[in-house]
């Protein structure tokens, strides 16, 4: 576990949150998780909302990168995304999309944490366009929104499952959709 209370706390919450939900976890099991104390919490974050928000953004930038590695390591290949989101939801532990997790928790659309996974998911979509045109497909904005959608649609099926297949039909329909 890091040393430094703010990485303590971003980790213990990234765990939880994402094992537990955001709602389910308060401040005090967090202290007790990462041994930080509550003034320690509060010299870092203002709230646990803010704490939210900076896991989220950390989630994004690492998730991300993954994602890029991923696909890279298969060629780049535009269909790839499917297959490296099959190989992480083959995990146990698989729980979806932190970003569909914590939109489907927070009811406020205003709500930062709302921002953030919009801008996410607005990320993705733009790897994958950027996927698409160089693997020379035409309308590739288009068909990153029509992947996306597969992909949100075969997490949560997969997550729900616990399997892999939903997120394998959903690269067969992405092939599809570029026939």
């Amino acid at each position: 576990m890091p040393t430094h209370a703010r990485d303590r706390l971003l980790q213990a919450a990234q765990e939880l949150f994402f094992a537990e939900g955001i709602r389910a976890v308060g401040v005090e099991r967090l202290l007790s998780v990462s041994g930080v104390g509550r003034a320690s919490f509060y010299r870092h974050f203002a709230s646990k909302d803010e704490l939210v928000t900076a896991v989220l953004k950390g989630r994004d930038a690492s998730w991300r990168e993954w994602l890029a590695g991923a696909v890279a390591a298969r060629g780049n290949d535009p269909l790839a995304v499917f297959d490296a989101l099959a190989a992480e939801s083959g995990d146990g532990d698989f729980r979806g999309c932190a970003f569909i997790n914590a939109v489907s928790e927070i009811a406020d659309a205003d709500s930062p944490v709302r921002r953030i996974a919009a801008e996410h998911k607005r990320a993705v979509t733009d790897f994958i366009a950027g996927l698409l045109a160089a693997a020379g497909h035409r309308e590739s904005r288009a068909l990153a929104g029509q992947f996306v959608l597969l992909m949100d649609g075969a997490t949560v099926t997969a997550a729900r499952e616990r399997s892999t297949e939903p997120l394998l039909r959903a690269k067969e329909i992405a092939r599809a959709l570029l026939g």
